[in-house]
């Protein structure tokens, strides 16, 4: 009997000891994240334009980076891959506080891209506020509602929220303290509730009050003529830098011909409404997996280019670099280009 109940109580501590190596090694949380080339994806299956010329014999792929949250066997096995980059994570770092600012950023990223590319094609378009929502919950003034990052703002003191604007104009004249009625959309479900307003902004002599959240608009860009209107695609992928490369497919899309001539072009920068592109984190990374998805040409922000080109000669890439800072400059190259000639087979 002592026998049995010894085998007992060491599979029982040999049970134990394995759940906390599992734990530990598996679940628990590390104050690192993983950098690692993501992907470079076609766009063309992304958008959709009712009247656009589907007419392209390469392809306009956009780039991303593949970030983990790391627990111990990651950050062990890191050390043996090639392209790795571990990096602390950002204090007080939400994860779902960054998916819903990278989505907010892609969104953004969208609007920017069709406008530019409506103002290359002289498309003419209106802008429409959609909604407001928040994107994350401040960490020196506590709000003191009921708020999820993701939330829509439906209504604010019995009064519909479509813009940011409206925030401040329907709070005008409250103090820190006053109650406003809120009305929330999470995830399909209305929530109405009465929140004490929290004092905002640096200049104390002119105190504000608010609700204590970041907040973001969506808005959609609506052509006067809608057999141009551009649809997107959920790609479930987030961030701002894929800005260059839709309006390249946008474009393409909104007028005759190839842009493309043929050839797989990939890229990464953040696109302005003129068409001013804007540098990126991790440029790096996508150069391995533009390479990796055998890209012949690659547009690279032009303060980007440094790194860009200091990893294309690491991997030993034959795809060609291409530094912008507008994309009228990535037009001009691409209709310089001769079309590529198909193999002959």
């Amino acid at each position: 009997m002592r026998q049995s109940r010894s085998a007992v109580i060491k599979a029982g501590l040999y049970l134990i000891t394995l759940a906390i190596v599992v734990y530990v090694v598996v679940y628990m949380p590390t104050p690192y994240m993983i950098n690692q080339p993501g992907t470079a994806e076609e766009i063309k299956p992304m958008v959709t334009i009712p009247s656009g010329d589907p007419e392209e014999k390469g392809t306009f792929m956009l780039t991303t980076v593949s970030v983990s949250y790391a627990n111990l066997a990651m950050l062990a096995t890191s050390q043996f891959q090639a392209h790795t980059e571990v990096v602390r994570k950002e204090p007080d770092r939400n994860e779902k506080e960054y998916a819903t600012q990278q989505q907010f950023y892609m969104s953004n990223s969208q609007s920017n891209a069709i406008m530019a590319a409506y103002n290359l094609a002289n498309v003419k378009y209106e802008i429409v506020p959609e909604y407001v929502f928040v994107v994350g919950l401040s960490k020196t003034l506590a709000p003191k509602g009921d708020f999820q990052s993701g939330d829509i703002i439906s209504e604010l003191e019995g009064h519909k929220v479509k813009r940011f604007e409206d925030l401040p104009a329907l709070l005008q004249g409250k103090k820190a303290g006053d109650q406003a009625e809120v009305v929330l959309s999470r995830e399909g479900k209305e929530i109405r509730q009465q929140v004490e307003l929290v004092e905002i902004g640096q200049d104390e002599a002119l105190p504000k009050a608010g609700l204590g959240v970041s907040v973001g608009e969506v808005r959609k860009v609506m052509p006067a003529d809608k057999s141009k209107e551009v649809k997107f695609a959920d790609t479930r992928i987030g961030g701002p830098s894929a800005g260059l490369m839709f309006t390249l497919e946008i474009y393409n899309q909104l007028t005759p011909g190839d842009l493309s001539k043929g050839y797989r072009v990939a890229g990464t920068g953040t696109i302005a409404e003129d068409g001013t592109i804007g540098s990126i984190g991790g440029v790096q990374f996508k150069i391995v997996a533009s390479h990796r998805e055998k890209a012949e040409i690659f547009f690279v922000p032009e303060a980007n280019y440094k790194d860009a080109k200091a990893k294309a000669d690491e991997i030993g890439t034959s795809m060609k670099l291409v530094p912008v800072k507008h994309v009228q400059d990535a037009l001009r190259y691409l209709q310089d280009l001769p079309a590529k000639t198909p193999p002959v087979t």
